[in-house]
């Protein structure tokens, strides 16, 4: 049998300065209409009634900050909740829960994750969250707090399987991935719908949700560094012969055309080694003086 959903609803309470003054004013007449009774038991019972009426009237009173809230109970039984900023009063046989809502910030701890691709990793996350419903978050759930914390825990590791690190090895299509590095907002915005709809029993709105921290774990960050440092040397290479291929191509077209030297097939294989040699080296290039002929 599933349990009943609360739901937040408005309280029936008065303004506590009015009764306020009404108390003050029940607690300093009891005595002086004892004081002045001419002695007769009546006299001396009604004051005493209003006393301890004015004392239970000050016993109603209690105080809410903006961004306050106080559930209101009956023997057990829910009978709404006070937004209402001030002074504020109810029959004192009620019961008072106050509870906070205003937004709380929340970085949860560093989490060792296996993400899409298996790699282990860190993560951790900042949520800003909220009490929407403060009925949901009292009676719903034994620790809303609690309830929240280990939900980002869960739905933390649960987003981090969905995605890789980062860009792995170049396939086709891999670009298009999403990736926790690369993504960040993307990543950030599926884990705040996901909090958001793991945290709704509860009563509580996520506001944000954002990557504090992301790394490999520590025993493969060092192979992990290498392997980004080895794509990146690689992906330079790449660019430096593309680059390098093309000034050849314009500059064996450029001689051609202008009819600076007639090559054959062999020269022409020559200069294009030559030239890219010297191009795409790590050092510059060393002149060689050639006292013979082309073909010496």
């Amino acid at each position: 049998m599933s349990n009943t959903r609360s739901t937040e609803r408005p309280a029936r309470t008065s303004n506590g300065i009015v009764m306020l003054l009404l108390g003050l004013a029940m607690m300093v007449g009891g005595p002086i209409l004892v004081a002045q009774s001419p002695g007769t038991l009546l006299f001396v019972v009604a004051g005493i009634t209003i006393c301890v009426v004015g004392l239970l009237v000050l016993c109603g009173l209690y105080s809410l900050q903006p961004n306050e809230g106080t559930a209101i109970l009956l023997f057990g039984e829910y009978r709404g909740t006070d937004r209402k900023t001030g002074l504020r009063w109810v029959l004192p046989w009620y019961s008072r829960k106050k509870i906070s809502l205003r937004a709380r910030n929340v970085t949860s701890d560093k989490l060792k994750v296996n993400d899409k691709r298996g790699n282990p990793v860190e993560i951790a996350a900042n949520v800003v969250w909220r009490v929407q419903d403060s009925a949901q978050a009292l009676f719903d759930v034994d620790d809303y707090q609690a309830f929240v914390n280990i939900q980002i825990d869960t739905g933390l590791r649960d987003i981090a399987s969905h995605y890789a690190y980062d860009h792995g090895e170049h396939v086709e299509g891999a670009d298009q991935e999403l990736t926790l590095r690369a993504d960040a907002e993307d990543v950030a915005a599926r884990l705040r719908d996901e909090l958001a709809k793991r945290v709704e029993a509860a009563g509580i709105a996520v506001d944000e949700a954002r990557l504090a921290h992301l790394a490999y774990a520590p025993e493969i960050a060092g192979a992990m560094l290498r392997r980004q440092q080895a794509e990146a040397v690689l992906a330079a290479r790449r660019l430096i012969v593309t680059g390098a291929v093309g000034m050849v191509e314009t500059a064996l077209a450029d001689l051609n055309e202008r009819g600076v030297v007639d090559l054959d097939e062999d020269r022409k294989a020559a200069m294009v080694s030559n030239l890219l040699v010297v191009l795409c080296a790590d050092r510059e290039a060393q002149p060689v003086v050639n006292t013979g002929t082309l073909y010496g």
